[in-house]
């Protein structure tokens, strides 16, 4: 790991200050999970680092009679157990308590969650694998190497990894926003368009330089209880999805009413799919409508060489969530 400055800021604003002073290529340190890993493989090598994770105005949650707010400096696990998503937005829940380890939960925060990059062996993997995100026109060793876990949507030959996270999928499918504030004061941004397909592949979401998450916002919805989080992947525990869901339904005498489903591992970027809510709108809860979902929400898949059978895990993944979420919301 090479030297770095330390920052500690005692606010929000001299956080971002300092983000600005210190100078281009500064890190934000909040539970840092996945920052000095990334360090320490000399993938990340800032000049700086701006350490918020003891930023009070950060650690909030709130759950308001119109949405839930969650300070981006929250811990995994404290949000994960907080009774209003675990009981009225059960996708959410079960999205952080399948995203990590316990220990790894009761450090790692939850706007840092949103912007982990990608587990690609290659990217990780040294300078002996060319990788566009880690050098820029370098080329891309996984589309003719292992790409069992890569993505299958929203490729483009200059990338086709995947992105890791569950809790961004979960948001995506409740239509969260997210506040962030920099030099040029605050804004918000909906999380389905925080994060960009690799056009650029150095480029993984939409944040300037300088700016810092403050806050995820939650609208309510009565599908909130209707919802799930599935998640398949090579073993139980603390793995990263090979295909996973997040559905909310809303069911009345047997019909479907308002659905939101996306999709997580099987993309460069959190995926809505947008066209299998329109199938299930108004359509009867069976197993072949949400069968059909799942065919709708894997039609543009682009498989390669070894990633093939993840499309039809995907498919099965959507409907089992499908069917999940519609038990949940006839309760």
């Amino acid at each position: 790991m090479r030297p770095f400055a330390y920052f500690a800021p005692d606010s929000v604003g001299s956080a971002i200050d300092a983000l600005r002073d210190a100078g281009p290529g500064t890190k934000v340190l909040a539970g840092g999970t996945t920052l000095y890993d990334l360090m320490k493989l000399g993938i990340e090598t800032p000049p700086a680092v701006v350490d918020v994770h003891r930023l009070p105005e950060l650690a909030a949650i709130e759950a308001g009679d119109r949405e839930l707010v969650f300070g981006a400096g929250a811990r995994m696990a404290d949000v994960a157990g907080h009774p209003a998503v675990r009981d009225g937005y059960p996708a959410l829940a079960e999205s952080l308590w399948r995203a990590a380890s316990q220990q790894l939960r009761n450090m790692a925060t939850v706007g840092g969650n949103l912007l982990q990059r990608t587990r690609c062996g290659y990217f990780r993997g040294g300078p002996e694998f060319p990788c566009n995100k880690r050098e820029p026109g370098s080329g891309c060793a996984a589309r003719e190497g292992h790409d069992r876990t890569h993505a299958l949507l929203g490729t483009r030959d200059s990338c086709i990894a995947t992105y890791p996270g569950d809790w961004a999928i979960a948001l995506l499918a409740f239509d969260a926003v997210v506040d962030v504030a920099g030099p040029d004061g605050e804004r918000t941004i909906p999380l389905g368009e925080l994060h960009v397909e690799p056009e650029d592949p150095a480029r993984e979401h939409v944040l300037d330089a300088g700016e810092l998450i403050l806050r995820i916002r939650v609208p309510v919805t009565p599908a909130g209880r209707g919802s799930t989080y599935l998640k398949i992947r090579d073993r139980e525990s603390y793995a990263f999805a090979l295909a996973s869901a997040a559905v909310a339904l809303t069911v009345e005498d047997g019909v479907v009413g308002d659905c939101r489903i996306a999709l997580g591992g099987v993309a460069t970027r959190p995926w809505r799919a947008a066209e299998a809510e329109r199938v299930l709108r108004g359509a009867p809860l069976t197993a072949g409508n949400a069968r059909r979902a799942g065919e709708i929400a894997f039609a543009g898949a682009r498989p390669g060489t070894h990633n093939g059978f993840r499309v039809e895990l995907g498919i099965r993944t959507v409907a089992d969530a499908v069917r999940v979420a519609g038990e949940r919301a006839t309760r």
